[in-house]
């Protein structure tokens, strides 16, 4: 896939300039609420909502199971991304909730991320191509599609392979552990990494 394309018929679709387009279209009055996590999502995400001129404020809902080196890089490259604590760290959940966090049961997105930028439209890097459940997702979702929140998502359509062609051809930073093999960049021993969790644990045993 490209960032732009041609049909049999000449049409042209461009991956870029209809996320720029969407983000402009749906511009609240007082900005964005940019949803932030130092992936490579959020890192195209936000230079989108950097080239629509729009106006926005970044954020990020720290864990207290952040990979070190990511937290690092968001304070380097990153410092306008405003860093919101937890009231409750990952491991007093999991004492109250008697389990950790697993594919199916994950109180840890509802309580440490989702209840974040209330009353506020957001900004969000998820992306179709993630899982079968976000494939159902649209662009736009706000009220009238049963949510409490309203939400843009202007890579939804995106391939992985067209992120890091943006990345690239931009030539926008992002975090070293891409290039250590980590796919997935997030809370270290998130249920949804799979096999990396191991990974994870063996590299930041604390």
């Amino acid at each position: 896939m490209s960032l732009i394309e041609t049909d049999i018929f000449g049409t042209v679709d461009d991956l870029v300039a209809n996320s720029i387009a969407l983000i402009k279209k749906y511009e609240p009055p007082d900005g964005y609420y940019v949803a932030f996590s130092g992936g490579k999502d959020s890192i195209v995400c936000l230079d989108l909502v950097k080239k629509a001129g729009v106006k926005y404020d970044v954020h990020m809902n720290l864990t207290s199971v952040d990979p070190p080196e990511l937290l690092k890089f968001i304070r380097q490259y990153y410092p306008e991304c405003q860093m919101h604590r937890p009231e409750k760290s990952m491991f007093q959940l999991i004492r109250e909730n008697g389990m950790p966090p697993t594919r199916l049961v994950r109180y840890c997105c509802r309580i440490l991320k989702e209840q974040f930028g209330k009353d506020r439209i957001k900004i969000t890097g998820i992306r179709w191509e993630e899982s079968s459940r976000r494939k159902l997702r649209l662009s736009f979702e706000g009220n009238d599609n049963g949510y409490d929140d309203v939400f843009v998502h202007p890579i939804i359509e995106w391939a992985s392979d067209e992120i890091w062609d943006y990345i690239k051809s931009n030539n926008l930073p992002y975090p070293s552990l891409y290039n250590e093999g980590f796919h997935r960049i997030g809370c270290i021993g998130c249920p949804m990494g799979r096999k990396q969790r191991y990974i994870q644990f063996a590299r930041w045993p604390q």
